[in-house]
Order: structure tokens, then sequence, then C-alpha cells
């Protein structure tokens, strides 16, 4: 059964995270992903253990469910190929800066004279139109900007990076919802149209959501930042053996909680007593529940909490998820046979559908795999392919 957008056409010449992940995303749901590279390939392709030359794991991440095509639209020849494909195209979409766009003659404008139906998305650091718009960015310089590194003063005395690239992947989950959104209008109307994804105006939306607290008032009501999160005592707590996550967040969650530890007294202590006293004594809150989780084992943790409703769970290491129940009951993780990459493992689809199931469509491809096949479809002649092949226009795996 084909996914929830079968059918749908999309050239995707991004690198690197942002990009890459957004379209396999897009793949997974469907979508025919033809992935643009330049002859030296996506960045990622040498980043990470690797078997074989180009065929990294952070490529391996963020690239399945594509087939992968080279142009190089330094040259005419390949320009005129990438024009050609987007003729049938439902989305393009690019991660060059406004500058380098007009340099390489991949603007808007060209793509709406040749498909007026096509949705064109290019995401980048920042919003053009700002004095930033010129600026090369990434994660670390996006966590910075948008005030999510100074959160981490709290916990550890002063600016730290999330170990994770939390801007490229919120970002990348914004392009997706945005040329979703695109697509479903262009339905509408029939008419395509030019989409901007920056991702520093994108993450201080994200961090903002809570943090704007008092600052949502003008005039302001109280400082921005978000109370209980913004505390150094809230983290997984120790227990008798290791580390154990507690949180009885609504006044139900607390009361049961109190009663299954015996400790009725908190349940009226006048602190405590609704969610707005707790935010207000956060610090003993979190206290309190840091000398109860000290006193059971994880073990004990969970067979006291398993059949409520208090939220609780373990702290997984990145090995840990590997073997995690949930994940396994769900089949979460998937083992595959690479055609050239051997076995593999891979983390599934989240969103799951009843009627139009989401799938792995294709396996990560080697640089150009497909460049001959892509180039075929398009209507380019045998002879216009190898002409390409031997100017370096494209190259194949």
């Amino acid at each position: 059964m084909a996914g929830p957008l079968a059918g749908v056409r999309i050239l995707d010449c991004t690198t690197v995270v942002l990009g890459p992940w957004a379209a396999q995303q897009l793949g997974d749901l469907g979508a025919d992903v033809i992935k643009i590279e330049p002859p030296e390939g996506d960045t990622t392709r040498v980043l990470g253990p690797a078997r074989n030359p180009g065929m990294a794991a952070f490529y391996l991440g963020c690239n399945r469910s594509k087939r992968s095509i080279v142009l190089d639209l330094k040259q005419d020849a390949g320009r005129k190929a990438l024009f050609k494909l987007a003729e049938t195209a439902d989305v393009f979409m690019h991660n060059y800066r406004p500058d380098p766009a007009r340099r390489l003659g991949v603007e808007y404008e060209k793509f709406e004279k040749i498909n007026p139906r096509l949705v064109y998305l290019a995401t980048y650091g920042y919003r053009a139109a700002g004095p930033m718009g010129p600026k090369a960015a990434y994660d670390d310089i996006i966590q910075a900007g948008s005030g999510l590194a100074s959160l981490q003063s709290v916990v550890a005395g002063q600016p730290r990076f999330l170990p994770t690239i939390v801007a490229d992947k919120t970002s990348s989950n914004g392009v997706v919802s945005a040329l979703l959104a695109a697509l479903f209008a262009r339905e509408r109307t029939g008419k395509g149209q030019s989409v901007e994804v920056p991702m520093f105006e994108t993450l201080v939306s994200f961090v903002m959501v809570e943090h704007l607290y008092g600052e949502t008032f003008k005039p302001a009501l109280d400082t921005a930042g978000y109370k209980r999160v913004l505390n150094k005592e809230r983290r997984p707590y120790p227990s008798k053996d290791g580390y154990f996550a507690l949180l009885p967040y609504t006044d139900g969650h607390w009361k049961e909680f109190c009663t299954l530890v015996g400790r009725d007294d908190l349940a009226k202590d006048p602190r405590f007593q609704g969610m707005a006293n707790r935010l207000k004594n956060v610090e003993q809150y979190y206290a309190t529940l840091a000398g109860l989780c000290a006193q059971r084992t994880n073990a004990e943790w969970v067979e006291l909490l398993k059949n409520s409703n208090v939220p609780h769970g373990p702290v997984n290491t990145l090995d840990d998820l590997f073997k995690d129940p949930q994940l396994n009951a769900t089949g979460y993780w998937q083992e595959v046979e690479h055609p050239s990459e051997g076995k593999l493992r891979m983390p599934g689809i989240a969103p799951r559908f009843s009627k139009t199931p989401a799938e792995v469509t294709r396996l990560q491809p080697r640089l150009g795999e497909h460049s001959v096949e892509v180039l075929g479809e398009a209507g380019f002649t045998r002879a216009e392919i190898d002409a390409m092949l031997k100017s370096g226009a494209t190259k194949t795996a």
C-alpha cells in the first residue's frame, strides 16, 4: 500500500542534516525523493565510521528513501538538467544562502517560470530580510544565538551546547511541516510558492514556547524564563542503585504519588497543594522528590508505580535504547541488508497511518547511483547523458 505522499516528487538539493533529514522523512512517507549532490557528494558521506568510502554512518542516518543523482550546478549542463527535472517535480528544496543561490542561478523566479505549481523551499541560518541573512550558520551558532545555550548555565554554571544537533533537527521538522502546508495550499489553489525556513527564527520559536513567560505581557508581569525548568534540581534523582525520573505533575498525580509512598502529609502541605503552589515552591518540591527517590532502588520504583498514572521512567543511556522494551515491543529498531554496506540497523518511522502506512522505500544510495536512471526518466537521450558524464556535469556510482 502506498504511503500518504505517494506521487509527490521532491528534488532535494540540501546537504548535512537540516534538509536531508527532512527529505528522508518525506521519502519515508512515500514521496519520490531525488537527492541532488555535487560531484564530491554530501559532506556527511565522510563523517563517522564506514565500511566503504562515501557511506559513513552520519550520511546513512539522514538519506534513506531517496535516489541519488550527481549534478554539477556550476556547469550549464548541470543547471539545464536541474531545470528539466523541475518541470515535473512537486518540490525543490535547497539550503543555499540567498547570495550563493543567486550566483548558482537557482532563484525561485526561474523555477516559477518553468513550473508554476512547484513548491520552492529554501532553508538556511537566518531570515533573508534581516541583517544576518547573508551569514553562514551551523547548529552550534544557532544554539548560542537563540538563548538555548545560555539556559544550560542553570545546571552547568556557564553556557553549554546540548549534546545533540537540536537546531538542525528542530528546523528539519519545520521544513517538513512547511512543505506539507504548501503542498496542501497548492491542492486548494493550483499554485506553488516560495517558502523560507530559517534555523534561527525557528529555534527561537522553539525556545520561547515556555520561556517567554512573564514577557508574554506588556508591560511584563515577570521575567522571561519558565521557573520550573530553570532550576538546577530539575534532573533525574539518585536512587539506591542509579538514577530515576519522577514527575508527579498534575494535582491527581501528586495525590496518588503521596499515597503510594505513604506520605499523605505531603499531599496536605500548603506549599504543594495545587500546581501553582508547587511552581512557587519548586525548589522544595524537587528537593522532596529527590529525598524520596533515594529511599528505593530503580526496580522498586518501577514496581511501585507500574499501575499508577504517575509519570516515571528509567534514565537510559544510548546503548540502553537498543534493548528498551517499549522500542523493541513496537518493532522500532529495524535491521536491513544493504546491497553495498551489509547489515545495518535503522530507527523506525515514528508516525503510523492506518490506511497509507509509511515505510522505508529505498536504502541509502551511493553517490550518483541513480544519475543515469533519473536523467533518462527526464527525457535525456543516452548520448546527452554520456556527454554529461564525460564533462563531469554528472557521474555514476
